[in-house]
């Protein structure tokens, strides 16, 4: 499912595209996505401009000159594209807006879990519907004290707690993973047992990968391509995700892995206590 990094990646592409074109048509192709799609036929959308794109969490927020956006979420396997109005629709293109410049906008999803409502706007440019999400991990409201406190508060295993949206937005499977090796951090460790340092290098260390998963535009494992069709090069820096039974990168153990919230964990049994 895509992250925080991916979802950077698609908006800081669309960012690049979208800004100043306005809207000339809605084509929808099937009734609904993870919510129904039939309110945005019903939106008045033909006419309107779009004037920013901006990230929150792992939601995008396509930003219209009447105070209201497209909220969008990619799922499991939704992706965007921006290309000519006369190229074939693919089979699972699912929504298309027609754009003033001869270009469309395409959401495609084939297992149907992506999102994309439109929804009013507060002054900070973003829905209510968002309210829930903590904060951002790049920012500094993320920081070690805030998180060592709202740890202490919660009897969670370490990486559900990273996996929190409510604690920290956008964190998921992979990035709370390779995270919690870097920070020496078993994934089943007890919040409210984490030490104030523990929690310190945490925070770093999910800045840091989030930084550099940022950088090689995402992590491609299956499904996420960019908006060009590219795909996201960060899984050859993963160190762990994915690689149960191999020697640790680190002290060559054996990884292990751990079922946690119904997701697999990997794990050094060595290295992270």
């Amino acid at each position: 499912m895509p992250e925080l990094p991916e979802a950077e990646t698609v908006a800081r592409a669309l960012e690049r595209v979208l800004p100043g074109r306005k809207i000339t048509g809605v084509v929808v192709r099937v009734p609904k996505l993870r919510t129904s799609l039939q309110p945005l036929l019903e939106a008045h959308l033909t006419g309107h401009v779009f004037t920013a794109v901006h990230r929150r969490g792992r939601y995008i927020i396509l930003t219209m000159d009447d105070q209201r956006g497209l909220l969008m979420h990619l799922g499991m396997t939704g992706a965007v594209s921006v290309v000519p109005a006369v190229e074939p629709l693919r089979r699972h293109e699912h929504l298309i807006l027609r754009l003033d410049n001869g270009d469309s906008f395409r959401f495609e999803d084939p297992r149907r879990f992506g999102l994309l409502e439109c929804h009013p706007l507060k002054d900070d440019g973003l829905p209510p519907a968002l309210d829930f999400l903590g904060p951002e991990p790049l920012t500094e409201e993320f920081c070690t004290e805030y998180f060592y406190q709202t740890a202490r508060q919660r009897h969670i295993a370490a990486k559900e707690l990273l996996m929190d949206n409510t604690v920290v937005t956008g964190v998921g499977n992979i990035y709370a993973t390779e995270s919690l090796f870097l920070a020496g951090v078993r994934p089943t460790r007890r919040s409210d047992r984490l030490s104030r340092a523990a929690c310190g290098r945490l925070v770093d260390a999910v800045k840091e990968i989030l930084t550099r998963a940022i950088a090689a535009g995402g992590t491609t494992i299956s499904d996420f391509r960019g908006v060009d069709g590219s795909e996201g090069s960060f899984n050859r820096e993963l160190l762990i995700y994915g690689k149960a039974g191999e020697p640790c990168p680190h002290c060559g153990a054996i990884l292990r892995t751990v079922k946690l919230g119904g997701r697999s964990s990997c794990y050094c049994p060595k290295c992270q206590k």
